[in-house]
């Protein structure tokens, strides 16, 4: 008689062992109303992370393009002043500049371009040949650290009003604005990853209330609270990848569409300093590997959320 009982209850005993991995299956049914939201939710907040990502990037190879630019050019204004000649001065300065060790060109800004700088200014049609209009004479440096700037500048004491200007402080106001604007996009960016993991948390515990009855169920045929938690886990990183995926594609599809765009919808002018603050809209590779990366980290980061708000619920309802 034993020895039948055993028989029947060997069978029923691989069943039980055999019964979890069935009936978690359905704990979080991929295609159910639950699942859909929840990677439309992942899509939403990877295409936010994305663009703020892309933004970032684009910002701080234009601040990087602004200072190289910047730093390698300085500028010599000669104001006009009564009993000097002005070209005389001129050819002076541009003479001593081409001597300085380090300047590869030096060449004067024309009359007729000064007036086009003071336009925005002044507005068109005026005549400004009645006006002392200080010139400008543009030096072009090689390697900005071997430039012997301070030689220049004593050279230039003996030109009665030149000045020379190494553009410090406006390369120094570009630096601070990228940097604030890269700031503001990383706090971004770990606002929409603290969004996340709170919207992961909500649906995995309305999800774990739904099916409560599947879970005692499960913890009365022995499924451990650590292998409920790696169901959800494996269930949710399956979600998060599907979301993270179509986030990603909408990102960069996304600057792909705004770099077509500028040049042919908005005006030239608005397009002008589009480009001068934002480049060419162009993410380049470290840009698009970038936002590809955000697509493992956020799935990863629901999984791991996942299985945490798992444990603690069954850990807070069964009392262990």
């Amino acid at each position: 008689m034993a020895e039948a009982v055993a028989d029947v209850a060997a069978p029923a005993e691989a069943k039980a062992k055999a019964a979890p991995k069935r009936n978690t299956a359905a704990i979080v049914p991929e295609r159910s109303v639950a699942g859909r939201t929840l990677v439309l939710l992942i899509a939403i907040m990877t295409f936010l992370s994305g663009v703020t990502l892309g933004g970032v990037v684009l910002v701080q190879k234009s601040a990087i393009a602004w200072s190289s630019d910047v730093g390698r050019q300085v500028t010599i204004q000669i104001r006009p002043i009564e009993g000097e000649v002005m070209d005389s001065n001129i050819r002076t300065a541009i003479s001593l500049a081409e001597a300085t060790p380090g300047v590869t060109a030096a060449h004067a800004i024309s009359l007729e371009d000064s007036e086009k700088l003071l336009e925005p200014w002044l507005g068109s049609g005026l005549d400004l040949a009645q006006l002392e209009i200080p010139r400008l004479i543009v030096v072009e440096l090689g390697d900005p650290k071997d430039v012997d700037l301070s030689m220049l500048e004593r050279d230039l004491k003996t030109i009665k009003g030149a000045t020379l200007e190494t553009h410090a402080a406006w390369r120094q106001q570009l630096n601070t604005m990228a940097a604030t604007l890269v700031f503001s996009g990383v706090l971004v960016l770990l606002l929409i990853v603290l969004a996340t993991v709170l919207a992961v948390v909500f649906a995995t515990r309305g999800t774990m209330a739904s099916n409560r009855e599947i879970v005692d169920v499960l913890h009365f045929i022995g499924a451990s609270n650590s292998f409920i938690a790696g169901e959800f886990q494996g269930r949710f990183l399956s979600l998060g990848f599907r979301g993270g995926i179509i986030g990603g594609l909408g990102a960069v599809l996304f600057f792909f569409l705004v770099a077509g765009a500028a040049g042919s919808i908005m005006p030239d002018q608005a397009s002008a300093q589009l480009g001068f603050l934002f480049g060419r809209f162009s993410l380049g590779l470290d840009g698009i590997v970038g936002i590809a990366a955000v697509i493992p980290v956020l799935a990863a980061l629901t999984a791991i959320t996942s299985r945490l708000t798992v444990r603690r619920f069954l850990s807070q309802t069964s009392g262990l």
